[in-house]
């Protein structure tokens, strides 16, 4: 009777050892095992295990939160976690994450370029970040010596790089100076550019890479709304297609490097060739860097005739299109009409 006992909690034991070494495989787990992009993860003083299992999983990194506080008793590191920012990614096991946090593995250099921003304000953010130095910055994006495919189809001069550093988090070490800095945004643009084919996609529409850069740079700049981005596209090949000038006020707001709801008629006259009210065609180069949704939109446009947009009256970033001019006066007054109100009330941002 004895013996029987002893076997069966033998027996229940070894079930409930394989029932957890077999339930924390499955939970700690990677998330996805492809996916190597970083995700910086901010981990506060005095933050406990379970604020850490959530903020882990808010991010999309472990599959339950249960799992990571359970397995950080078992394996003592419960209360040894340090504070810090990390650089995670969804191919990392909740062990190694785990680890990490316990020794205190903490990024180096943390940095974020996002859509939209021109070359100049991606600099001023390193600078005041600390990341590089502007003059440095500036410096190595107009001479330095870069391994890329696409560095051949780029102008030379101090807009070179525009355009062409992609959207996104990034890491470098401690050390690290501008050309290192630059160097790892631009091997992202790379792996962007080859493994979504924008090159071999460009050319079916009849566009250089650098020309379809340039078209994303500006529906980047023209059009918030996503649903929006394809039908800004729409009108900037359209109004080539016709001779038409771009007229575009992103652009102007380029030039001037003013951040302008409504371009005025001084603006619109500054004299450079970057200018869509007084040159035809695409601009020179790029005017920000661009995300992969403006990116597309400039690959698979809608395919409608609209030659005209406006921000509608709701001033909240939407856009409303129009094939004829009749039309576009029409929604262009809605917006004058919104805009003097919206000045009237925010008389700071005349």
């Amino acid at each position: 009777m004895k013996k029987k006992t002893v076997m069966i909690i033998v027996i229940i034991v070894a079930a409930l050892v394989l029932g957890t070494v077999t339930y924390f495989a499955l939970m700690g787990r990677p998330m996805d095992s492809d996916d190597k992009n970083s995700i910086i993860v901010n981990i506060e003083e005095g933050s406990g295990t379970s604020s850490i299992a959530a903020t882990l999983s808010e991010d999309g990194l472990i599959r339950s939160e249960l799992a990571f506080k359970l397995q950080s008793k078992i394996m003592f590191r419960d209360g040894k976690y340090q504070a810090g920012v990390y650089a995670f990614s969804r191919s990392m096991s909740m062990s190694e994450m785990q680890k990490a946090m316990v020794e205190g593995e903490t990024a180096g250099k943390v940095f974020q370029i996002t859509e939209g921003m021109s070359i100049d304000k991606i600099a001023d953010r390193l600078d005041s970040q600390g990341i590089c130095d502007k003059e440095d910055f500036y410096y190595q994006v107009e001479h330095g010596e870069f391994d890329y495919s696409f560095m051949d189809s780029l102008p030379e001069g101090p807009t070179r790089l525009e355009g062409f550093l992609f959207p996104n988090t990034y890491e470098v070490a401690v050390d690290a100076g501008a050309k290192e800095v630059i160097d790892t945004v631009l091997k992202e643009t790379e792996r962007v550019i080859e493994e979504e084919g924008y090159r071999e996609k460009a050319k079916d529409t009849g566009y250089t890479l650098y020309e379809m850069i340039t078209v994303a740079s500006i529906i980047e700049r023209e059009a918030t709304a996503a649903e929006d981005k394809p039908k800004v596209a729409d009108v900037i090949y359209n109004r080539l297609d016709q001779g038409m000038h771009l007229q575009m006020d992103s652009i102007i707001a380029y030039i001037t490097k003013e951040e302008k709801i409504k371009a005025t008629y001084s603006d619109i006259a500054v004299e450079s060739d970057y200018n869509p009210y007084t040159n035809y065609g695409l601009p020179p180069g790029p005017i920000c860097s661009p995300g992969s949704v403006s990116i597309e939109a400039a690959l698979d446009p809608e395919g409608t005739d609209y030659l005209f947009f406006v921000t509608t009256p709701e001033m909240d970033g939407s856009l409303v299109f129009s094939t004829k001019y009749e039309d576009f006066l029409k929604d262009k007054e809605a917006f004058d009409k919104a805009y003097e109100k919206y000045l009237e009330e925010n008389p700071d941002d005349m």
